[in-house]
């Protein structure tokens, strides 16, 4: 026992290691020091396998704990101890080391098995004008994806029966066994026959080459509920490509494009739109009608509007999204004036600006005085 290193000194870790820094230890002097990356290095060799030794105690809180004790000569075995050492003898297990690890070890180590996959995610657009993307809408698309193939009914085989796969006798599994000086290693690999199904077909189907599935553009009716916005999608569970090995299949992700409205736009909930007004309404107030999401609305324009002015009209933006209650809508006022006046018009105009007066201004100085400039 004289001859051996100290655990923690053989991974490079202090005595109070925590698992993770031990198991971090490991896996840098084990991927250093693996012999399929040194063949022939005796030294690299050896520090593996007392790595490997080290870790196997220092992994496990037990045998860690009557490490920490008695040292080496807790795992002795002429005292008792019976940890059989690194020399090949029992206690730890090369391969399960290395397949927690690196997934089956080096050099063509073992695969994991093949189980039931789920299918893929498949993503479609749909194009959806304002107010359907506000009121929710129903639509039908279509969708390229992998079907069941109705010609052999899913099997591959014109017979329509699979049979038990010989090479691996229905496992969808080749195991097989390496000895090495380390210890013996168990590499797992999928059927190369069966290709990890565990059962094969004598006579393919023509119709899908034995696959037992057909792409084909299937249409569907979607449901695209109220209040949805631009690039959001609805996910329809088991629509998707379908899984293989009896897995279930993937979803179908239908994502929103929305168009241009030519009055309103869209910010959340919310919709806003533009309006525009005459001097004398906005001077003197008027009721208008504006287009909203549920068609023609009345405002009320106050007296003395200015241009710019907003007006919120509550509960008549877009439905909120599965939740009750809807946005508001904001209607941006612009006053417009005219660019072009007859005779008549423009009189007009003098005669009100000389009834105004100084209304318009300050009380002093001339600024404002005149809004119409007398030519």
């Amino acid at each position: 026992m004289a001859d051996k290193r100290d655990y923690y000194e053989v991974l490079g870790v202090a005595k109070g290691a925590t698992d993770d820094e031990i198991k971090k230890a490991y896996r840098k002097v084990a991927k250093e020091c693996h012999p399929d990356l040194h063949p022939g290095d005796t030294v690299a060799e050896t520090r593996f396998k007392e790595a490997s030794e080290a870790y196997e105690v220092l992994s496990n809180s037990e045998k860690r704990a009557k490490y920490d004790q008695f040292g080496h000569a807790a795992f002795d075995q002429s005292a008792g101890g019976g940890y059989g050492g690194y020399g090949g003898g029992a206690g730890f297990d090369f391969g399960d080391i290395f397949e927690s690890f690196f997934g089956g070890g080096f050099g063509g180590g073992s695969s994991r098995s093949r189980g039931p996959q789920r299918g893929q995610d498949i993503r479609v657009y749909v194009d959806l004008s304002f107010e359907e993307a506000a009121f929710g809408v129903e639509k039908e698309i279509s969708v390229n994806k992998y079907v069941s193939c109705d010609a052999c009914e899913g099997t591959g085989s014109k017979s329509k029966v699979r049979t038990t796969c010989s090479t691996c006798n229905g496992t969808g599994q080749i195991k097989t066994r390496q000895n090495t000086p380390f210890g013996q290693f168990m590499n797992q690999r999928p059927c190369d026959r069966c290709n990890g199904t565990g059962t094969v077909v004598s006579d393919p189907c023509t119709s899908c080459s034995g696959r037992g599935k057909v792409r084909k553009n299937v249409k569907l009716n979607v449901k695209l509920p109220a209040g949805i916005d631009h690039g959001q999608a609805v996910s329809i569970p088991g629509k998707g490509e379908p899984g293989s090995l009896g897995g279930p299949a993937g979803n179908l992700l239908v994502s929103v494009k929305i168009k241009p409205h030519n009055i309103f736009e869209r910010d959340g909930f919310n919709v806003y739109s533009e309006l525009d007004i005459t001097f004398a309404q906005a001077a003197i107030g008027s009721t208008v009608k504006v287009d909203t999401l549920d068609g023609k609305v009345e405002l009320t324009i106050p007296t003395g509007t200015q241009t710019g002015s907003s007006f919120r009209m509550k509960g008549k933006g877009v439905p909120k999204l599965q939740a009750s209650g809807r946005g508001d809508h904001y209607i941006k006022v612009n006053v417009v004036v005219p660019k072009k006046l007859n005779d008549k018009q423009k009189e007009l105009l003098r005669q009100f600006d000389e009834a105004t007066d100084n209304s318009l201004g300050s009380d002093s100085g001339d600024s404002g005085k005149k809004f119409w400039k007398k030519k």
